[in-house]
């Protein structure tokens, strides 16, 4: 055996009835002279407890554009970033710092065009409510970023149907569900999608749709989305930015994330202590980093810990074979969260592309883990090993020296005892990519 070793939203606009998005535009003022950039919620990401039956995005908007009242009017020549002295990520900076492709100096995110280019099977994102613009929203992304264009057979969007061999109950399976259009649910799909096609372009996408974001519809809509991938695809991944607090019965729910050659992804929260389903055992729990760069070249400076992630140990879930290395979780008995992380700091977020939260097309910066899974997910599934399950996939990330780098600089909040442990930490497990290897 080898050795081894995941979201906040940031939006172009606090106040965004007062701002003016046209096809895709940002300001010139906004251009040159940004604000301190204060990050807002979506209704989608205000907390929820799984007791209640209601699980919550992990997403927050970061407002980067905001000048008062007055709002801007679009400048012609800026259609979307890059955006002079604004050094959010990118499909291709994301690949440049986590070494997807050959790496230039300082990965600057306004200068580096190299996008990935691998993907096989399928990954299916799991979110509530319609999005309506999801297939324009991905291609408008695509475009500026210089990805893989898609097509009606590469990116597909599905409602969950009623039925399947886990708990559910898609109330008006077959129907198109609610419009999530406004509350958060929509972005955080354009999230979603974007940056899973931007890591694996070569993937078949699903976008597969629950009722609603009751704990039992999205549970539903995550067993459509396993026969996708299983079924029509062979194998692949399946990513779920959204979770809620423990519950006492959660375990009965572990069996959902089984289906033979399907890994699971899940965002570990954004605040300190433990989600679900990030913390069933059978998921690949995904936390957050922070990639900074220096606010005047652009260029990167250092990952560092991100603070506001979600991690610690279960209340509920024991601890699973592959963390049985690990001294500290063995001791607990219990299992650890997060495995792995990413970029998720919404001051260090990422662009996403969005045509229906304001009533328009619109560039947002978006952070939280809800990004960080899934990059993950699209990472995996272009590195091309489709394993038999999350079990699997976690073995191989555990037991390899070489798939992450170790993010063991900054605060972990009430986890800072365990960061020098060097290993693996309660806020980025065992670190962020590195290169399609281990995994």
């Amino acid at each position: 055996m080898k050795r081894r070793k995941s979201i906040w939203i940031v939006t172009m606009s606090t106040l965004l009835p007062a701002i003016l998005f046209t096809s895709g535009r940002i300001s010139t003022a906004a251009a040159q002279a940004p604000s301190t950039g204060v990050v807002m919620l979506p209704p989608s990401s205000i907390r929820n407890d799984a007791e209640s039956g209601l699980l919550n995005t992990n997403l927050q908007i970061k407002d980067e554009f905001s000048a008062g009242s007055e709002g801007f009017q679009p400048n012609p020549a800026i259609v979307g970033p890059p955006v002079r002295g604004l050094f959010y990520q990118t499909p291709a900076s994301l690949a440049c710092n986590y070494d997807l492709v050959a790496k230039l100096p300082g990965c600057n995110p306004n200068l580096v065009t190299l996008n990935p280019s691998g993907g096989g099977k399928a990954i299916a994102i799991v979110d509530a409510y319609d999005y309506v613009n999801a297939f324009a929203d991905l291609q408008n992304f695509s475009t500026q970023f210089g990805l893989a264009a898609i097509s009606s057979t590469s990116f597909q969007v599905v409602y969950a149907p009623k039925g399947g061999n886990t708990p559910g109950s898609c109330v008006g399976s077959a129907t198109k569900p609610p419009s999530g259009a406004g509350n958060g649910w929509d972005l955080e799909a354009a999230l979603d999608t974007q940056y899973a096609h931007a890591m694996a372009p070569a993937a078949t996408l699903y976008l597969v749709e629950a009722q609603s974001n009751s704990i039992l519809d999205l549970f539903c809509a995550v067993t459509t989305a396993s026969q996708l991938v299983q079924v029509w695809a062979g194998g692949g991944q399946v990513s779920m930015s959204w979770g809620g607090g423990e519950f006492s019965s959660e375990t009965s729910f572990d069996s959902v994330f089984t289906t033979p050659k399907v890994v699971y992804f899940a965002s570990s929260g954004d605040s300190s202590g433990v989600s679900y389903p990030s913390a069933s055992p059978n998921v690949v729990s995904v936390g957050g980093t922070s990639l900074s760069t220096d606010p005047s070249t652009g260029n990167f400076i250092s990952e560092n810990i991100w603070q506001a992630t979600g991690g610690g140990l279960s209340r509920y879930e024991a601890t699973p074979s592959y963390q049985s290395g690990i001294g500290l979780i063995t001791n607990s008995g219990k299992r650890g969260t997060p495995d792995v992380a990413a970029d998720a700091n919404p001051s260090t977020g990422v662009w996403v592309f969005n045509s229906t939260l304001v009533g328009a097309p619109a560039w947002f910066v978006v952070g939280g883990t809800s990004v960080a899974s899934p990059v993950w997910a699209g990472i995996v599934n272009a590195a091309g090993s489709i394993y038999g399950s999350s079990n699997a996939e976690l073995f191989e990330l555990y037991n390899y020296d070489d798939a992450t780098h170790a993010v063991i600089n900054g605060s972990c909040g009430p986890y800072d005892q365990y960061v020098t442990n060097g290993r693996y930490n309660f806020c980025t497990g065992l670190g962020s990519p590195r290169g399609y290897s281990g995994k």
